[in-house]
């Protein structure tokens, strides 16, 4: 459904749901206005623009203290997503740096630095599957 330039073709979705290209506008338009289509983005490969080293980290932290810790990783361009999640660990963050240098200095010096972090647990990525577009 993308073209060439990275945006949806409206008349190829339009096909594909069996609807016009004006019904497919309007309901584009209206999923986007409800809020049920929150925006658009472009997909970046990591390793071209530099971001080597990715990894899992999951993070143990102090009760009751998850909003003090995202907003502290608002300012950590290298955390890509953060998820709070259950089981042994509080929080999941995919990681990515220029090296491995660069991922313990995130680890030592910034994540564990931080009052709410306990303690921390490292999984690098070895191998990625990413979604292809259609």
């Amino acid at each position: 459904l993308l073209r060439a330039d990275g945006r949806i073709s409206v008349r190829k979705l339009a096909e594909q749901v069996n609807v016009s290209r004006a019904n497919a506008y309007a309901r584009i338009e209206r999923l986007t206005s409800s809020g049920v289509i929150t925006g658009y983005h472009a997909t970046i490969d990591p390793h071209r623009y530099g971001y080597t080293v990715s990894a899992y980290l999951a993070v143990k932290l102090r009760q009751r203290s998850w909003r003090e810790f995202t907003e502290r990783l608002a300012d950590m361009p290298e955390v890509e997503h953060a998820a709070m999640v259950s089981g042994g660990y509080d929080g999941l963050l995919l990681v990515r740096t220029t090296d491995s240098d660069a991922l313990r200095d995130v680890v030592l010096d910034r994540l564990q630095a931080m009052p709410e972090v306990m303690a921390t647990h490292t999984m690098f990525i070895l191998d990625e599957l990413r979604p292809k577009p259609s």
